[in-house]
């Protein structure tokens, strides 16, 4: 163009514009000269449309294979075109239309909708009770009876689902941890006072919450504890952080049962981000401890039936998937790719346009394989893959 230019400025002699020419002829006329003044107000207005021309032009031919040119008036909303190779899975924040159906091997046995829990026999005196989303466990001995969680999803109704197999009262409660969703109906069982037990870190964690629903624990301790209430025994220990600190796990030594909260989900996909675990390396690791410890039946806090071994390697073996697929992705997406040229000074946008693409690169490495496995594959993939990088990156 420059080239073309500067012929036909030699063309006409002048080493100037036609339009140039006379701006610089306008621009000796007198002052007071109002005709001047309009024609040159003119001219100038047709160069500065030119120039805007000619600087759309310059970008469009600069800018980077693949870039975004979407000049949406409203800022923030969605382009007018997805990222290239984008998941089949939606997004987060896309409305899906049908969600992919819950495997076989992920249900358990109905729920009695007149009672709204069932309870399930773990042996010797151990019983699980669940409404198909949340579990939690009692047992009984000579004396009484001792309460491991309280969710308030069906807290009012533990008393009666105690009452079905034993008249004793309640004289313990085990915290597995301090969240509200698993011990926020606790305060409907305290009636009798009974001991509250719990890891050091979910008493720091409930004084600053002070939450009336979360009586305070009795008894803590730091590393292991051993429950005996009659010819009863709970093994309590502390593993570290995972999904959050004071997480324990709760064995069964008669009953060959465990319990660990919100670490394996039995046939399903964790929930998001790993069940918003706050150390992802930590909460991979208590995966293999628990794949590694000798147990039969595992009450995982959630979903709708018991967990196995098998359940446990399951959950191993897409722990390992997910991270080499975020590995990969992070080494082979390139930044900036698509990113819109005006958003060139904003790091976080720059940020955000490449953890979207290793994210769907991720989604996109883990569907073949794991949309058929774990139920609720497509409702939190994302936030897995999501969580999955950003704990290589940082962590």
């Amino acid at each position: 163009m420059r080239d073309i230019r500067n012929k036909k400025n030699n063309d006409e002699g002048t080493g100037l514009s036609p339009d140039e020419t006379r701006i610089s002829s306008l621009s000796h006329e007198k002052p007071g000269s109002g005709e001047n003044q309009q024609k040159l107000r003119v001219f100038t207005a047709r160069l500065f449309l030119a120039g805007l021309v000619f600087g759309c032009i310059f970008i469009n031919a600069g800018r980077i294979p693949g870039q975004s040119t979407d000049s949406s008036s409203v800022q923030g909303a969605a382009a007018s075109e997805p990222y290239p190779q984008m998941s089949s899975i939606a997004p987060i924040g896309i409305r899906i239309g049908k969600y992919m159906n819950v495997p076989a091997s992920a249900q358990g046995p109905a729920i009695d909708p007149a009672k709204g829990y069932r309870l399930q026999d773990l042996g010797s005196g151990l019983y699980m009770i669940t409404d198909n989303i949340y579990q939690s466990m009692f047992l009984v001995y000579e004396r009484g009876v001792v309460v491991i969680d309280a969710p308030p999803a069906y807290a009012a109704r533990i008393s009666q689902a105690i009452a079905e197999v034993s008249d004793k009262p309640i004289t313990h409660i085990i915290y597995s941890h301090s969240h509200s969703d698993h011990i926020g109906g606790a305060k409907s069982l305290v009636e009798q006072r009974p001991v509250i037990v719990a890891h050091g870190e979910t008493l720091r964690l409930l004084k600053r919450a002070a939450d009336p629903n979360r009586p305070l624990p009795t008894v803590t301790f730091s590393d292991k504890y051993k429950l005996r209430v009659g010819n009863q025994v709970l093994e309590l220990s502390y593993h570290g952080n995972a999904h959050e600190p004071g997480n324990i796990f709760i064995y069964a030594p008669a009953q060959r049962v465990l319990m660990v909260v919100d670490v394996v989900f039995p046939g399903w996909m964790p929930w998001r981000r790993f069940a918003l675990a706050q150390d992802i390396p930590g909460y991979f690791e208590q995966v293999e401890k628990i794949r590694k410890m000798d147990w039969d039946t595992l009450i995982g806090g959630h979903v709708a039936r018991t967990g196995t071994h098998a359940d446990v390697d399951l959950q191993a073996e897409f722990n390992e998937d997910i991270k080499q697929a975020a590995k990969t992705a992070l080494a082979t997406t390139q930044p900036g790719v698509g990113l819109n040229p005006l958003d060139r000074t904003n790091p976080w946008a720059g940020f955000d346009n490449y953890i979207d693409r290793v994210a769907a690169q991720c989604v996109n490495a883990l569907t073949a394989k794991w949309s058929n496995k774990l139920a609720a594959f497509d409702v939190y993939i994302w936030d897995q893959c999501y969580a999955m990088e950003q704990s290589l990156r940082i962590e």
